[in-house]
């Protein structure tokens, strides 16, 4: 029988022999390639940690001990050892399987939920806070990639734990990866640390020495404080950790299962915050992610033997939503050298990728730092430049302070492309992109649109950019429907719609890519109802809306309906109804959208609108009815 088979959980671990330990990490690396190749997934950071989570598991004790992993998507390996191996893990970021991230509903072993990066050491600190006032005894441990410490609250973190002293173990993962290479000065500095030849003699020759002496386990031990106050001597650079108050011990190899074990028994019986500095290597035990560590941070179903994505895209095939976004940056910026565009560690993600390549002095990654991005922005705006952030609508929400009051408050020129704005149906609730327009549009100053196709969203893009003042275009992931795109982008004029139908008792305002839904739609009713006719309006913006026109249609509408790929809450919907209600026109509105839940993890986006209302026929039905009520 497999060795991982006899898991069902932390306790069975511990209880094999420490020669087993090799194999059931090639298991757990076979199992993880075998279910992400089908499913996708973070394939990368989860092999670069399975030797990291046998020696964690086997040195403490969860649920008692708490494991809290920054952003969480490498928690694979951490589920497999604590009894979520079974078929929930063959439908892993599927409907009906285990979450691609931790998930405090999903078993008890999950200490902290999370998906985005840089929470880890903060809630490591409030779990450790609230087991000293309570008393408790158990131990708390945070794993942070090194990319994590790019993260503003991480620092926030570190600067507070000077202060409070709290036992506490931090694990920092360091692979030199977030999604793409890590930037900047702290980058630089792990870099150095884990480089320096005198510190790193000098670290193995002492371990050495000490093992070999009489009694060497307690030696080593000892060793270990000598160490620690050796280190300004040996590589002055080290000791900024101490500085902050948290001992540092390492660099340790990642990938040595009885070296990690030896070290984490150390941390555990460290009565102040300690930090181990352990060396891994991102998508370790597979060739193709070693090859290629962005691609295979965040994969689609791939073949193992080769890494290709099994389903690659065709020549003729409708091109991505972000790719769109990408080349049209780049004809932008090559039309006027004011343009510049902004990633926070999402290059390929976002197609700036495509910018870095063709103009490398116009591309700018900050590395995990949202927040840093955005007044990064308004710095560039304020000074005549045109800069471009590329975001993901889930992570656009960390920098809401930045946009209110460095970007908005002051009207700087600052176009933000909100990728991923809809659903990510595999990666679930963190990071489904529901939220942005109720949150944007309460913010004086903003011009948030969609488009319906991807030549709107060329128009949108060059439009947004020549516009003065804070602009949001939103669009989804994946592909686009395959409209072909015009020679040169047009300039839209701001806060007016599109009439693609016209009607006169129903009207329908649709936004984005609810807009073919929505004339599916006004052909149904038409042909159930005889006699309706029914218009379809394409939104196009959010804010301003296109009130004169909204206004116009009450002479003659008996129901509006509105329809968006957004929380009806504070959303597209709810912009329609104010404009009615400022107005005194009581004329009904049918809001179709995403419901005031987080919305979960599921197999397609498809599976996900059926769970939710927003299948086809489940719009028909609620329109329909509203229509013989009016």
């Amino acid at each position: 029988m497999p060795i991982l088979e006899t898991i069902q959980g932390p306790a069975d671990l511990k209880k094999l022999p420490s020669s087993q330990l090799p194999a059931l990490a090639q298991e757990i690396r076979e199992r993880i390639i075998r279910v992400t190749s089908e499913n996708g997934g973070h394939v990368g950071p989860n092999l670069g940690v399975v030797e990291l989570c046998i020696a964690l598991h086997r040195v403490f004790e969860t649920p008692a001990d708490s494991l809290v992993f920054d952003v969480s998507h490498q928690g694979y390996v951490h589920k497999l050892l604590t009894g979520r191996n079974g078929p929930e893990f063959d439908r892993l970021r599927q409907s009906g399987g285990v979450s691609g991230f931790l998930n405090r509903g999903e078993s008890e072993h999950d200490a902290f939920g999370a998906g985005h990066a840089g929470t880890a050491l903060s809630a490591a600190l409030g779990l450790a806070t609230a087991r000293d006032l309570r008393g408790d005894a158990g131990h708390v441990v945070a794993i942070l990639g090194d990319a994590a410490f790019t993260c503003g609250v991480t620092l926030e973190a570190l600067n507070n734990l000077a202060t409070s002293m709290r036992r506490l173990v931090v694990v920092l993962n360091d692979n030199e990866w977030a999604i793409d290479k890590n930037v900047g000065a702290i980058a630089d500095y792990l870099n150095h640390l884990i480089t320096s030849p005198l510190y790193n003699r000098a670290h193995r020759e002492a371990e050495s020495f000490l093992k070999k002496l009489p009694g060497g386990r307690k030696v080593f031990e000892f060793g270990q404080l000598v160490k620690r106050d050796a280190k300004d001597f040996f590589a002055p650079q080290s000791a900024v950790f101490e500085k902050l108050k948290l001992r540092y011990i390492g660099p340790v190899d990642g990938h040595n299962i009885d070296h990690l074990c030896r070290y984490l028994e150390f941390c555990k019986r460290s009565e102040n915050p300690v930090l181990l500095h352990v060396r891994t290597i991102k998508g370790q035990g597979l060739d193709a992610a070693l090859g290629n560590p962005e691609k295979f941070h965040g994969a689609s179903p791939y073949q193992i033997e080769t890494g290709e994505p099994k389903k690659a895209a065709k020549p003729g095939d409708a091109p991505l939503w972000q790719d769109v976004f990408g080349r049209t940056l780049v004809e932008c910026a090559r039309a006027d050298e004011r343009v510049l565009g902004i990633t926070a560690a999402m290059p390929s993600g976002t197609s700036l990728n495509l910018l870095k390549q063709e103009l490398p002095k116009r591309y700018f990654d900050v590395g995990i730092a949202e927040e840093h991005a955005v007044v990064f922005a308004a710095g560039l705006a304020a000074k005549g430049f045109k800069p471009v952030c590329a975001i993901y609508s889930t992570f656009l929400q960390r920098s809401f302070d930045m946009i209110f009051h460095d970007v908005c408050l002051q009207n700087l020129d600052v176009t933000f492309c909100v990728d991923r704005a809809g659903l990510s149906p595999a990666d679930g609730a963190t990071h489904h992109g529901l939220f942005d327009i109720a949150f944007l549009r309460t913010i004086p100053n903003t011009v948030i649109m969609q488009p319906k196709d991807e030549d709107e969203l060329a128009d949108m893009v060059r439009t947004a950019i020549e516009f003065n003042g804070p602009v949001f275009v939103r669009y989804p992931r994946g592909a686009a429907p395959g409209v072909p795109l015009k020679d040169k982008p047009s300039l839209l004029p701001i806060g007016k719609a599109e009439v693609l139908r016209e009607g006169v008792e129903v009207q329908i305002w649709a936004l984005g890519v609810m807009v073919a839904g929505a004339l599916a739609l006004a052909g149904r009713l038409e042909t159930e109802f005889p006699g309706v006719r029914v218009g379809v309006v394409n939104a196009r913006f959010a804010k301003p809306l296109d009130a004169e026109l909204l206004l116009a249609q009450v002479r003659t509408a008996k129901l509006f309906v509105t329809m968006e790929d957004h929380a009806l809450a504070g959303g597209f919907g709810s912009a329609v109804l104010e404009t009615l209600n400022a107005a005194h026109v009581a004329t009904p509105v049918e809001r179709v959208g995403w419901p005031d839940e987080f919305v979960g993890h599921g197999s397609s986006q498809e599976i996900l609108r059926e769970a939710n209302g927003l299948s086809a026929d489940a719009i028909y039905g609620r329109v329909s009815a509203a229509l013989r009520k009016a």
